[in-house]
């Protein structure tokens, strides 16, 4: 009965493969004991992914390239392709995905993913990004299908590496460099950001989704702008937003004084400094106290003062109101009321750094300094 219930099975089995119907599988190794990886890295806002499969050379040290990863494009006895360059990696498709636009060595491609494929050469690999992602491999590769390719220099690596490897090297604030690492060469290539311009994009499209309805999205815009000195006019547009009725922020110190930190920028100082004056009254202690430091680092003593004096009105008697006044009335050249306020502040200090920072200017003060 067995035998018989065995062989029904076995028939069932062979009916299902030869008339090619799907059966599921069971998750299984990598082909070959190759591995499956992924790396990715942002650079500004912009991800970068690297999805592929790891050969190792495998006791094949100098049969790499040039042999089993051959020059340039060749007919693979299988597919379509009669040219097909090499797949980047082994088993399925290499693939990489830019969450954003970007530029390769310098040439633009569009945000997607797209199918990584090398034509090797001794001099001059030629790095190719393929609209199709999907195939398997190179066996199907189509050159109209390219979206862009870029020739390289390789590098000789100064030891072998024994399973292929894609690296992010080099990383700046706006680029990073992908290399592939394999025996001992690497075929390196760089990606370009424009990251300013691709951060303002990002604003304009959240702006409009829900992140839109909070002053604090406005005013991070702004902010942002004006910290780079661009798209100024449209920052102040959306610093009118985040002071505005609509979204919250028109009690808010720091949305006014993000407004004026665009006027200052676009050279409007004295609008900025009205706006600036509308600001004060919702100021927190901790907002008051470093905008009015910010002020004495500017060598504005006089409104400097002005500030440290409603901040301690606001919280008379504090550490770090007494701390400003001492700062106010220093910078104003009047150092013996700072020292009787930084004598108070001595007195209310807690921790090694505060109870350092009294300590000094007291002397200062008392040596007849500035302490700002």
């Amino acid at each position: 009965m067995k035998r018989i219930l065995m062989a029904v099975l076995i028939t069932a089995f062979c009916q299902l493969a030869f008339t090619g119907t799907t059966m599921a599988q069971l998750t299984s190794l990598p082909d070959a004991g190759n591995r499956r990886a992924t790396v990715s890295e942002g650079i500004g806002i912009t991800d970068v992914t690297i999805h592929y499969n790891r050969p190792h050379v495998r006791g094949r040290e100098g049969k790499i390239w040039g042999q089993l990863i051959p020059v340039g494009y060749v007919d693979q006895g299988f597919g379509t392709s009669k040219a097909a360059p090499w797949r980047a990696g082994a088993n399925e498709n290499t693939w990489i995905e830019f969450s954003t636009d970007v530029m390769i060595e310098g040439q633009p491609l569009p945000a997607g993913k797209y199918g990584l494929f090398i034509a090797y050469d001794t001099n001059e690999p030629t790095i190719i990004f393929s609209k199709n992602y999907t195939s398997w491999g190179s066996f199907f590769y189509k050159p109209e299908e390219d979206a862009l390719r870029v020739k390289v220099k390789p590098i000789a690596a100064d030891k072998s590496a024994e399973w292929l490897e894609y690296r992010f090297t080099d990383q700046q604030p706006s680029s990073a460099v992908v290399q592939l690492q394999w025996e001992k060469l690497i075929i390196p290539f760089k990606i370009d950001v424009d990251v300013v311009n691709t951060q303002l994009a990002s604003f304009r499209r959240e702006l409009r989704s829900d992140k839109g309805f909070t002053w604090e999205s406005w005013d991070q815009a702004a902010a942002f702008c004006a910290q780079h000195k661009t798209n100024l006019d449209e920052a102040l547009a959306w610093t009118d937003q985040a002071v505005g009725p609509d979204f919250g922020g028109s009690q808010s110190f720091q949305a006014w004084s993000t407004k004026a930190m665009v006027l200052d920028s676009l050279g409007r100082g004295t609008e900025a400094a009205d706006v600036m004056k509308k600001a004060l009254p919702y100021g927190s202690l901790n907002e008051l106290y470093f905008y009015a430091r910010g002020l004495t680092r500017a060598k504005k003593g006089k409104e400097a003062f002005d500030v440290f004096k409603i901040n301690y009105d606001k919280h008379p008697d504090e550490f770090l109101t007494n701390a400003g006044m001492a700062r106010g009335y220093s910078a104003i050249g009047d150092y013996k009321h700072a020292l009787t306020y930084a004598l108070k502040a001595q007195t209310q200090a807690t921790g090694t750094f505060n109870i350092d920072t009294m300590n000094t200017m007291v002397k200062k003060l008392q040596d007849g300094k500035d302490v700002n």
